[in-house]
């Protein structure tokens, strides 16, 4: 096979034949791929892209180096073409060269070709005149290279041979003619010592590329294993994790992002461990309240005479009280079962001072109290004006059940520094220091006072509509004597400022 080239003297043309292979795709494997485990993969993607990137370098290299290669030679065989070109005096005479032989005979004895090179010159037809060369003859007899001499293009130019024995060789032919006589001068380039130095190097590469490879691919499996190592914890622990039992924590190590989320499902492990206990005493704590009245009421109708009017119509009353007492524990069940959902509450733009003083007008008809106005904000606020009303009037009911008639009983309200205060203060005996911790609980009461037949839900409600809110519920000491309690809900105040209402 032989393709033509021409040198910086000559347009060169050269045929490169490109082998081509096909390639199939097996397209059977991805819906396998569910089925490998997620270290596998990760090892997998980084042994194709470090196995990838290492090919793509090494094609590079050898791209440029093969570059390279051509391009040296190019140099050189411009270099021997133009100290051809120089030479126009004998050295013996003086005179311009009147014969192609002496004018081939004088370069190829002043140039010493290199270890890859061989120097011809032909004059007239005669026997070829040449230097020393690593082939010798055997080049000259090469059919490929005969070939390449005998027909050479008109002006000169570079014929690349693919010879079984020499490899890639280059031909360059350069005609010289004069007026007596006409030749030419053959450079000869062999490039298979360069091309055997290229693939030695690219065999070494190779070699180290696989072993970086194995050994990059070791170390990823090993440390994807670490740091997958908390996943598989997570996995038993969450395997392991039933409604019944929410106590298991994930340990947590580090300070990755597989740490935080380790730190992130502990957490909803707790909430949702909160939650079941606190579904379960509510569940509880409704059983136990539901089964007083139930039992009343089956204990009167196992007892009632039905043929005793009066008795029915006694046992009558008593039960429809006993029923409108079961269904006010379970609506007040109902509001803390809602408590916790997300649309609870409807917030709005509220005039805390109009608010307060609405809420006394409807506090006043609880009882026979000295109601009192402390103090009223000025400003609006976002709340939930009917629940935030349904815990004060709850707040307000508890304290005229805790006082007596002609006590004093006051509401009042602030809203400062983005927080809005509303407090309930009554003259009445107070809440004892060890109770206060207990009153806001499910169930939960105090000092009992003759005729309140409340459950224990009120403070429990306003607690949940306070923490609705985002805020907090407290009950102190009042001055000089009585109980205050206090809403504290954080807001977005347009303006503040009490208002003392005498």
């Amino acid at each position: 096979m032989t393709t033509t080239r021409r040198t910086a003297e000559a347009t060169t043309t050269r045929t490169i034949e490109v082998p081509t292979t096909g390639a199939t795709t097996d397209r059977r494997w991805p819906g396998r791929l569910s089925q490998i485990s997620v270290r596998t993969r990760i090892v997998a993607v980084i042994a194709i892209l470090m196995a990838v990137a290492m090919s793509g370098a090494g094609l590079l290299v050898y791209a440029l180096e093969a570059a390279r290669i051509e391009r040296d030679v190019t140099d050189q065989i411009d270099q021997e073409i133009a100290e051809f070109r120089e030479l126009t005096i004998d050295p013996l005479t003086g005179q311009p060269f009147d014969d192609v032989s002496r004018m081939l005979d004088v370069f190829l004895t002043r140039n010493v070709p290199g270890d890859d090179e061989m120097l011809v010159g032909y004059a007239d037809d005669a026997r070829p005149l040449r230097t020393r060369n690593p082939y010798g003859q055997e080049v000259l007899d090469e059919p490929a290279y005969q070939q390449a001499v005998d027909s050479p293009p008109v002006d000169g130019g570079t014929t690349v041979i693919a010879s079984e024995r020499f490899g890639e060789v280059w031909v360059t032919v350069v005609p010289v003619s004069n007026s007596d006589s006409q030749g030419s001068l053959v450079i000869v380039n062999f490039l298979e010592g360069e091309h055997e130095e290229l693939q030695g190097t690219l065999s070494t590469y190779a070699l180290v590329a696989l072993m970086s490879l194995a050994l990059i691919t070791t170390i990823a499996g090993f440390q994807s294993g670490r740091l997958l190592a908390p996943l598989r914890t997570l996995e038993e622990t969450a395997r392991d994790i039933t409604a019944t039992g929410l106590s298991r924590r994930i340990p947590e190590r580090g300070n990755d992002d597989i740490t935080a989320l380790t730190r992130t499902i502990n957490l909803m492990l707790a909430r949702l461990e909160a939650g079941f206990a606190e579904q379960r005493r509510f569940l509880d704590d409704a059983g136990h309240e539901l089964k007083t009245p139930l039992t009343v009421l089956r204990g009167h109708l196992e007892l009632l005479d039905v043929s005793d009017r009066d008795e029915v119509a006694e046992t009558r009353v008593l039960l429809l009280d006993e029923v409108d007492r079961m269904a006010r524990l379970v609506g007040d069940l109902t509001v803390l079962a809602k408590s916790r959902r997300p649309d609870f509450l409807a917030p709005g733009p509220v005039d805390l001072g109009q608010l307060t003083a609405s809420l006394l007008a409807k506090a006043r008809g609880l009882g026979d109290r000295d109601w009192r106005l402390d103090a009223r904000a000025e400003g609006s606020t976002i709340v939930d004006e009917q629940r935030l009303t349904q815990a004060v009037l709850q707040l307000a009911d508890n304290a005229v059940k805790h006082t007596a008639p002609g006590d004093t009983i006051a509401l009042g309200s602030s809203l400062s520094n983005g927080t809005a205060r509303v407090w309930v203060r009554d003259s009445g005996p107070g809440v004892p220091e060890h109770q206060r911790g207990s009153i806001f609980e499910r169930f939960g009461r105090g000092d009992v006072h003759p005729g309140d037949e409340g459950f224990g839900l009120g403070l429990s409600i306003v607690q949940a509509i306070v923490i609705a809110h985002g805020g907090s519920v407290s009950v102190s000491d009042a001055e000089p004597a009585g109980a205050l309690f206090e809403l504290v809900l954080p807001t977005q105040e347009v303006s503040h400022g009490p208002h003392p209402d005498r």
